[in-house]
């Protein structure tokens, strides 16, 4: 018997990695509590779209309202919980969907930031899976409409990550590399902490940038003084998690030592580091369309993750010695703008 999926936060990541895993041929339910959203794809299918024409689809996978969660206690349970809600909802979404798990199911973190040890809480390290999405930038840009805004990663970039939280390679880890290859490139990994604070770091340079300037990647990537500003970030993360004795792996494109190097004023590694984000931002790497996650939220007037991402990384340096004003910067920046004192503007992270 097929394993049942249950995708709750079926947004830009969770829709789009459910969505294809229903045209895959995989039991899934999509959950959300953006009403408009779960009553468009009732009616007329989640549109999938990306940059290449064998990506446009649409599929019509089961999608609940919130409300309507209760009901699997009539219905057979859950054996794979994939948590796709923004950080700050993780704590709730376990525990609404722990009491729904079968007696061997497990949950799957497919979120930005450090988000296992919050749902262990709820149901224990044993039945915590973690599953990065490395580059991925989708956009849930209309209710039912998700699109990727950069090129699939195939053989030049692994998307997908899924690992133990102990580092070791099981079978469920290599059931859930087998069905999201369908989607794009996987691999298990045994490095699951460095792999995460590496996509951390990314966030990190990106995510908050594009929320208190209003820019696109592409735009923030050609505007010098931010450009070198999100090269500080990075390379603060990189020392932050280099400190807690994490094995980093590529920031994006970037080695995570030349970057902490360009971050403090190496004139070589600047260069170099400098070079990788300008040829990212032309219109083959990704389209002038994407916007990070935070920037997406920002426009959307919803709350953003900064807290879980800047602002989690300069707390855990200021616990270990290893400071990040960047990042506590960038965070106030952040807050600032979503409260509404100050509006977005590339000026204001010019001034940081």
């Amino acid at each position: 018997m097929r394993p049942r999926i249950a995708v709750i936060g079926a947004g830009a990541v969770g829709g789009y990695v459910g969505g294809h895993l229903h045209r895959l041929g995989h039991d899934i339910t999509l959950i959300d509590a953006w009403p408009a959203h779960v009553e468009t794809i009732r009616q007329d299918g989640l549109h999938l779209s990306g940059m290449s024409e064998d990506e446009n689809v649409t599929v019509r996978p089961p999608i609940w309202h919130l409300t309507e969660v209760q009901d699997i206690a009539k219905q057979r349970p859950i054996d794979i919980c994939v948590v796709a809600v923004k950080s700050y909802d993780t704590e709730w979404a376990s525990v609404m969907m722990r009491q729904y798990l079968s007696p061997s199911g497990f949950m799957v973190s497919l979120q930005n930031c450090l988000n296992e040890e919050r749902m262990a809480a709820a149901v224990g390290w044993g039945r915590v899976v973690g599953c990065i999405a490395a580059a991925i930038s989708v956009d849930l840009y209309a209710p039912g409409h998700i699109r990727r805004t950069v090129p699939k990663g195939g053989a030049s970039h692994t998307v997908f990550r899924v690992g133990e939280v102990h580092g070791r390679i099981t079978p469920r880890v290599e059931m859930l590399c087998d069905m999201i290859a369908g989607i794009d490139s996987v691999k298990a990994t045994t490095n699951l902490w460095g792999e995460r604070w590496s996509k951390l770091c990314l966030n990190g340079m990106r995510n908050g940038i594009s929320a208190a300037t209003g820019l696109s990647g592409n735009e923030a990537d050609r505007n010098e003084k931010i450009r070198r500003f999100a090269i500080q970030l990075g390379g603060q993360a990189v020392r932050v998690g280099q400190a807690q004795g994490y094995v980093l792996e590529k920031i994006g494109k970037l080695d995570p030592e030349r970057l902490a190097l360009a971050g403090e004023g190496d004139p070589a590694a600047l260069a170099e580091v400098e070079a990788v984000l300008l040829a990212g931002s032309n219109a083959a790497a990704r389209s002038e369309l994407q916007r990070p996650s935070m920037g997406q939220d920002m426009l959307k007037g919803r709350r953003t993750e900064i807290e879980f991402m800047n602002g989690f990384i300069a707390a855990k340096g200021s616990e270990i010695g290893v400071p990040a004003p960047a990042h506590a910067a960038l965070t106030e920046l952040v807050l600032k703008v979503s409260r509404g004192d100050i509006p977005a503007s590339p000026e204001a992270v010019e001034a940081l």
